[in-house]
């Protein structure tokens, strides 16, 4: 939970307007109304508030189903049927077709045990502010890997990449160009949701962490699908053929995201050679621009609460 002592952030000014460029999703498990509540003041405290979209029931799914392909899951991720995990992947694709259905620009969308940390307004403001530099905006991740960064928000963070896997999808941001991905070229499932939308960089995307992190997942240690998933795990055999899908992504995730990387530091260094033009006319020392100039064209957002949930279909 959100310290009691802390004051509310102060709500910034892409979030002002009632026009929609940010719809807010918190998913959500019929049976854990208490989640719900929790998450619902947390929001309060940011002054944000979240359209619920009810987390679908692995274990209420009639197998097979057509957006889920099992053969492929157990080839590719190792695992035999785990409804849990097919429920949660189905529930964030979920989010991802809201968004297209609305007339939003972008979505956070929540898991129902995320913690936002000091400065969350503030980072996601900046980092719409550089909405060009990413498709998939990371805010929270399970993973330790270490994020390069390319592109200074705030005082404390900055935009960066991960070069090697991230797991965890906690709290993220995707415009509509993601989205549409989610929702028409990742379904049907054949990988766990936070490995499947971690491979944006095969479809041509961009993805970021805002980092130092500005949410993270730790408000419990319970987890309905990492308690289960070993459960799940096929033979030794398995490895034949998940090994090497695994290896040429970690290659892949290397060079594409590296030369982005390579491509962000030239064009900072570009950005600070710049001068003005009366420090150009001037004899006196050079002294660069800012690296990042703020650009900013205001983003408003609108987000509502609804009990209604949009089937998957």
């Amino acid at each position: 939970m959100v310290s009691q002592s802390r004051p509310p952030e102060v709500k910034l000014h892409i979030f002002e307007n009632s026009n929609s460029i940010l719809a807010v999703y918190l998913i959500n498990m019929a049976n854990a109304q208490q989640r719900n509540q929790a998450m619902v003041e947390k929001l309060s405290g940011i002054g944000l508030t979240a359209e619920r979209v009810e987390a679908v029931d692995g274990r209420a799914l009639t197998f097979p189903i057509p957006e889920f392909s099992e053969l492929s899951y157990k080839l590719m991720h190792g695992r035999r049927t785990c409804p849990p995990e097919i429920g949660c992947y189905l529930s964030h694709v979920e989010c991802a077709r809201r968004l297209l259905q609305s007339e939003a620009e972008f979505a956070l969308i929540l898991e129902d045990d995320v913690v936002f940390k000091q400065g969350f307004m503030e980072s996601v403001e900046a980092a719409i502010d550089h909405r060009n530099d990413w498709d998939i905006l990371r805010l929270s991740t399970v993973s330790h890997g270490k994020k390069h960064a390319f592109r200074k928000l705030t005082a404390d963070r900055s935009l960066s990449i991960a070069l090697t896997r991230e797991k965890g999808s906690g709290a993220y941001i995707v415009n509509r160009k993601a989205a549409k991905w989610i929702a028409e070229k990742l379904v049907p499932m054949r990988l766990a949701y936070d490995i499947a939308y971690d491979l944006e960089y095969l479809a041509g995307l961009k993805s970021a962490f805002i980092y130092p992190l500005c949410a993270s997942q730790d408000a419990d240690n319970t987890s309905s699908i990492q308690s289960v998933a070993r459960e799940y795990k096929l033979p030794r055999w398995r490895y034949f053929t998940v090994l090497p899908f695994r290896a040429y992504l970690e290659v892949t995730r290397f060079l594409f995201r590296g030369a982005r990387l390579l491509l962000g530091y030239a064009g900072n260094l570009h950005s600070t050679r710049r001068l003005t033009p009366a420090k150009r006319n001037s004899d006196s020392s050079s002294t660069p621009l800012p690296p990042h100039p703020a650009s900013y064209e205001p983003a408003p957002v609108h987000a509502v609460v609804s009990p209604g949930v949009n089937p998957i279909r």
